[in-house]
Protein backbone atom coordinates (compact mmCIF):
# COMPACT_ATOMS: atom_id res chain seq x y z
CA UNK A 1 0.00 0.00 0.00
CA UNK A 2 1.25 3.04 -0.99
CA UNK A 3 -0.23 6.52 0.74
CA UNK A 4 2.39 9.39 0.94
CA UNK A 5 -0.14 12.25 1.56
CA UNK A 6 -0.86 15.21 -0.43
CA UNK A 7 1.44 16.98 -3.01
CA UNK A 8 1.17 20.16 -4.46
CA UNK A 9 0.51 20.72 -8.22
CA UNK A 10 0.06 24.03 -9.85
CA UNK A 11 -1.37 24.91 -6.27
CA UNK A 12 -3.79 22.12 -6.10
CA UNK A 13 -3.09 19.53 -3.36
CA UNK A 14 -3.05 16.04 -4.67
CA UNK A 15 -2.73 12.68 -2.70
CA UNK A 16 0.36 10.34 -3.61
CA UNK A 17 -1.29 7.38 -3.46
CA UNK A 18 -2.76 3.71 -4.61
CA UNK A 19 -6.22 2.14 -4.41
CA UNK A 20 -5.70 0.23 -1.43
CA UNK A 21 -4.97 3.10 0.39
CA UNK A 22 -8.10 5.46 -1.47
CA UNK A 23 -10.40 2.85 -0.37
CA UNK A 24 -8.85 2.10 3.69
CA UNK A 25 -9.41 5.52 3.82
CA UNK A 26 -12.86 5.67 2.59
CA UNK A 27 -14.15 2.49 4.84
CA UNK A 28 -12.29 3.69 7.97
CA UNK A 29 -14.42 7.10 7.86
CA UNK A 30 -17.71 5.14 6.89
CA UNK A 31 -16.67 2.85 9.75
CA UNK A 32 -16.48 5.51 11.88
CA UNK A 33 -19.42 7.75 10.54
CA UNK A 34 -17.16 10.93 9.75
CA UNK A 35 -17.70 13.17 7.07
CA UNK A 36 -15.18 12.23 4.64
CA UNK A 37 -15.10 14.38 0.96
CA UNK A 38 -13.64 12.60 -1.64
CA UNK A 39 -12.89 13.26 -5.83
CA UNK A 40 -11.27 11.92 -8.45
CA UNK A 41 -9.32 14.65 -10.68
CA UNK A 42 -8.35 14.84 -14.07
CA UNK A 43 -6.32 17.37 -15.77
CA UNK A 44 -9.49 19.44 -16.48
CA UNK A 45 -10.82 19.59 -12.85
CA UNK A 46 -6.97 20.28 -11.69
CA UNK A 47 -6.90 23.47 -14.08
CA UNK A 48 -10.22 24.43 -12.71
CA UNK A 49 -8.61 24.57 -9.19
CA UNK A 50 -5.17 25.98 -10.53
CA UNK A 51 -6.73 28.98 -12.55
CA UNK A 52 -9.41 29.98 -9.96
CA UNK A 53 -8.72 30.98 -6.29
CA UNK A 54 -12.35 29.79 -4.60
CA UNK A 55 -12.62 26.52 -6.51
CA UNK A 56 -8.56 25.86 -5.03
CA UNK A 57 -9.86 26.59 -1.92
CA UNK A 58 -12.64 24.10 -2.28
CA UNK A 59 -10.32 21.46 -3.90
CA UNK A 60 -7.76 21.72 -0.95
CA UNK A 61 -10.39 21.47 1.60
CA UNK A 62 -11.31 18.65 0.40
CA UNK A 63 -10.54 15.27 2.62
CA UNK A 64 -9.16 12.90 -0.34
CA UNK A 65 -8.25 14.00 -3.99
CA UNK A 66 -6.77 11.37 -5.88
CA UNK A 67 -4.98 11.42 -9.54
CA UNK A 68 -8.08 10.22 -11.63
CA UNK A 69 -5.90 10.91 -14.71
CA UNK A 70 -2.23 9.41 -15.82
CA UNK A 71 -0.91 12.82 -16.90
CA UNK A 72 -1.56 14.09 -12.96
CA UNK A 73 -0.16 10.75 -11.57
CA UNK A 74 2.83 11.44 -14.35
CA UNK A 75 2.74 14.89 -13.06
CA UNK A 76 3.24 13.48 -9.24
CA UNK A 77 6.11 11.28 -9.90
CA UNK A 78 8.18 13.90 -12.19
CA UNK A 79 7.89 16.70 -9.59
CA UNK A 80 7.83 14.91 -6.27
CA UNK A 81 8.79 11.92 -7.24
CA UNK A 82 6.42 9.45 -5.59
CA UNK A 83 6.92 6.67 -8.33
CA UNK A 84 2.93 5.97 -8.19
CA UNK A 85 2.31 2.85 -10.19
CA UNK A 86 -1.33 3.69 -10.87
CA UNK A 87 -3.18 6.25 -10.98
CA UNK A 88 -6.66 6.07 -8.61
CA UNK A 89 -9.41 5.80 -11.51
CA UNK A 90 -12.36 7.31 -10.32
CA UNK A 91 -15.16 4.18 -11.78
CA UNK A 92 -12.60 1.42 -10.99
CA UNK A 93 -12.47 3.48 -7.33
CA UNK A 94 -16.26 3.18 -7.04
CA UNK A 95 -16.03 -0.49 -7.66
CA UNK A 96 -13.53 -1.36 -5.48
CA UNK A 97 -14.95 0.92 -2.52
CA UNK A 98 -18.32 -0.77 -3.24
CA UNK A 99 -16.68 -4.19 -3.25
CA UNK A 100 -15.13 -3.42 0.45
CA UNK A 101 -18.70 -1.19 1.09
CA UNK A 102 -20.46 -5.04 0.69
CA UNK A 103 -17.86 -7.18 2.98
CA UNK A 104 -18.16 -4.64 5.97
CA UNK A 105 -22.19 -4.33 5.50
CA UNK A 106 -21.88 -0.66 4.72
CA UNK A 107 -25.04 0.83 2.51
CA UNK A 108 -24.34 3.19 -0.49
CA UNK A 109 -26.51 5.67 -2.34
CA UNK A 110 -26.19 6.91 -5.51
CA UNK A 111 -26.64 10.70 -6.77
CA UNK A 112 -26.49 12.26 -10.11
CA UNK A 113 -27.02 12.11 -13.57
CA UNK A 114 -30.23 11.65 -15.40
CA UNK A 115 -32.98 8.86 -13.44
CA UNK A 116 -32.43 6.18 -16.50
CA UNK A 117 -28.68 6.37 -15.70
CA UNK A 118 -28.64 6.06 -11.95
CA UNK A 119 -31.19 3.14 -12.21
CA UNK A 120 -28.91 1.15 -14.75
CA UNK A 121 -25.76 1.93 -12.59
CA UNK A 122 -27.76 0.68 -9.42
CA UNK A 123 -28.19 -2.78 -11.46
CA UNK A 124 -24.81 -2.98 -12.69
CA UNK A 125 -23.47 -2.99 -9.40
CA UNK A 126 -26.20 -5.48 -8.35
CA UNK A 127 -25.00 -7.32 -11.48
CA UNK A 128 -21.27 -7.45 -10.43
CA UNK A 129 -21.97 -7.57 -6.80
CA UNK A 130 -24.86 -9.16 -5.27
CA UNK A 131 -23.95 -8.13 -1.84
CA UNK A 132 -24.04 -4.55 -2.21
CA UNK A 133 -25.95 -2.44 0.04
CA UNK A 134 -28.12 -0.15 -2.31
CA UNK A 135 -29.80 2.21 0.34
CA UNK A 136 -30.72 4.50 -2.10
CA UNK A 137 -30.44 6.23 -5.50
CA UNK A 138 -31.86 9.41 -6.99
CA UNK A 139 -30.96 11.70 -10.28
CA UNK A 140 -29.58 14.88 -10.66
CA UNK A 141 -32.17 18.38 -11.00
CA UNK A 142 -29.82 19.81 -12.96
CA UNK A 143 -29.89 23.23 -11.33
CA UNK A 144 -28.57 24.99 -8.22
CA UNK A 145 -30.49 23.91 -5.65
CA UNK A 146 -32.29 25.79 -3.01
CA UNK A 147 -31.64 25.38 1.07
CA UNK A 148 -34.26 23.81 1.47
CA UNK A 149 -34.28 20.97 -1.33
CA UNK A 150 -30.17 20.81 0.01
CA UNK A 151 -31.82 19.82 3.53
CA UNK A 152 -34.02 17.48 2.14
CA UNK A 153 -31.53 15.82 0.13
CA UNK A 154 -29.30 15.60 3.49
CA UNK A 155 -32.48 14.22 5.43
CA UNK A 156 -33.24 11.74 2.19
CA UNK A 157 -29.42 9.89 2.48
CA UNK A 158 -29.86 10.16 6.06
CA UNK A 159 -33.18 8.49 6.22
CA UNK A 160 -32.23 5.98 3.83
CA UNK A 161 -29.13 4.23 6.39
CA UNK A 162 -26.69 4.96 3.72
CA UNK A 163 -22.75 4.80 5.02
CA UNK A 164 -21.15 6.04 1.50
CA UNK A 165 -22.48 8.78 -1.12
CA UNK A 166 -21.22 8.32 -4.46
CA UNK A 167 -22.25 12.09 -6.77
CA UNK A 168 -22.02 12.06 -10.76
CA UNK A 169 -22.72 15.86 -11.41
CA UNK A 170 -19.30 16.06 -14.17
CA UNK A 171 -16.51 18.15 -13.14
CA UNK A 172 -16.79 21.33 -11.21
CA UNK A 173 -20.19 20.82 -10.31
CA UNK A 174 -19.77 17.88 -8.15
CA UNK A 175 -16.75 18.84 -5.94
CA UNK A 176 -19.18 22.16 -5.44
CA UNK A 177 -21.54 19.95 -4.17
CA UNK A 178 -19.66 17.61 -1.95
CA UNK A 179 -17.42 21.08 -0.45
CA UNK A 180 -21.03 22.31 0.45
CA UNK A 181 -22.88 19.17 1.52
CA UNK A 182 -19.94 17.15 3.40
CA UNK A 183 -20.07 18.25 6.96
CA UNK A 184 -24.04 18.03 6.41
CA UNK A 185 -24.02 14.58 5.78
CA UNK A 186 -21.53 13.63 8.14
CA UNK A 187 -20.04 10.49 5.91
CA UNK A 188 -18.44 9.66 3.07
CA UNK A 189 -19.30 11.61 0.10
CA UNK A 190 -16.82 10.37 -2.79
CA UNK A 191 -17.25 12.10 -6.57
CA UNK A 192 -16.80 10.33 -9.52
CA UNK A 193 -18.09 12.28 -12.11
CA UNK A 194 -18.12 9.49 -15.60
CA UNK A 195 -18.09 6.75 -14.02
CA UNK A 196 -21.89 6.76 -13.47
CA UNK A 197 -22.75 6.99 -17.57
CA UNK A 198 -19.65 5.10 -18.06
CA UNK A 199 -20.69 2.01 -15.38
CA UNK A 200 -24.07 2.12 -16.58
CA UNK A 201 -23.31 1.71 -20.10
CA UNK A 202 -24.89 5.15 -21.16
CA UNK A 203 -20.82 5.93 -22.42
CA UNK A 204 -18.28 3.53 -24.10
CA UNK A 205 -15.41 3.64 -21.97
CA UNK A 206 -12.09 3.99 -23.94
CA UNK A 207 -10.00 1.02 -24.01
CA UNK A 208 -7.33 -0.06 -21.50
CA UNK A 209 -4.03 0.83 -23.54
CA UNK A 210 -6.22 4.42 -24.17
CA UNK A 211 -6.12 4.89 -20.54
CA UNK A 212 -2.67 3.67 -20.12
CA UNK A 213 -0.99 5.86 -22.93
CA UNK A 214 -3.53 8.85 -21.00
CA UNK A 215 -5.24 8.92 -23.86
CA UNK A 216 -8.73 9.21 -22.91
CA UNK A 217 -9.46 13.21 -23.30
CA UNK A 218 -8.79 12.53 -26.71
CA UNK A 219 -11.70 9.35 -26.82
CA UNK A 220 -14.04 11.66 -24.94
CA UNK A 221 -12.89 14.77 -27.43
CA UNK A 222 -13.82 12.45 -30.36
CA UNK A 223 -16.84 11.14 -28.67
CA UNK A 224 -17.88 15.02 -27.81
CA UNK A 225 -16.15 17.20 -30.27
CA UNK A 226 -18.40 20.65 -30.08
CA UNK A 227 -18.61 20.34 -26.45
CA UNK A 228 -14.92 18.99 -25.21
CA UNK A 229 -12.30 20.52 -27.99
CA UNK A 230 -11.99 23.64 -26.48
CA UNK A 231 -11.63 22.06 -23.07
CA UNK A 232 -9.01 19.72 -23.76
CA UNK A 233 -6.92 21.49 -26.30
CA UNK A 234 -6.41 24.64 -24.23
CA UNK A 235 -6.73 23.08 -20.60
CA UNK A 236 -4.55 20.82 -21.51
CA UNK A 237 -1.71 23.20 -23.03
CA UNK A 238 -1.95 25.29 -20.35
CA UNK A 239 -1.15 22.17 -17.88
CA UNK A 240 1.78 21.40 -19.53
CA UNK A 241 3.15 25.02 -20.17
CA UNK A 242 2.82 25.53 -15.78
CA UNK A 243 3.75 22.05 -14.86
CA UNK A 244 6.83 22.51 -17.07
CA UNK A 245 7.34 26.19 -14.99
CA UNK A 246 6.98 24.05 -11.60
CA UNK A 247 9.24 21.41 -12.30
CA UNK A 248 11.86 23.89 -13.93
CA UNK A 249 11.10 25.96 -10.21
CA UNK A 250 10.14 28.90 -12.02
CA UNK A 251 6.96 29.32 -10.89
CA UNK A 252 6.47 27.97 -7.08
CA UNK A 253 2.41 27.66 -6.38
CA UNK A 254 1.20 28.40 -3.03
CA UNK A 255 -1.49 26.48 -2.10
CA UNK A 256 -2.73 28.51 0.78
CA UNK A 257 -3.49 31.01 -2.01
CA UNK A 258 -7.28 30.83 -1.76
CA UNK A 259 -10.22 32.60 -1.39
CA UNK A 260 -13.42 31.23 0.40
CA UNK A 261 -16.91 31.24 -1.62
CA UNK A 262 -18.40 33.75 -0.38
CA UNK A 263 -21.84 31.52 -0.36
CA UNK A 264 -23.03 28.40 -1.65
CA UNK A 265 -24.04 27.43 -4.95
CA UNK A 266 -24.67 23.70 -4.78
CA UNK A 267 -25.63 22.20 -8.40
CA UNK A 268 -27.70 19.21 -7.89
Amino acid sequence: MTDLGKRNLLGVLVDALDYEAAVQRIISAALDGRPYAVTALAVHGLMMGAKDRIHRHRLNSLDLVTPDGQPVRWALNWIHGVALKDRVYGPDLMFRVCEEAARRDLSVYLYGSRLEVVDSLARSLKARMPAVRLAGSEPSVFRVLKLKEKNALVARIQRSGARIVFVGLGCPRQEVFIYEIRKALGIPVIAVGAAFEYRSGFRREPQPWVQRAGLQWVHRMLHEPVRLWKRYLISNAAFLARLSLQLTGLIHPDPSDTTPPVREQSFG
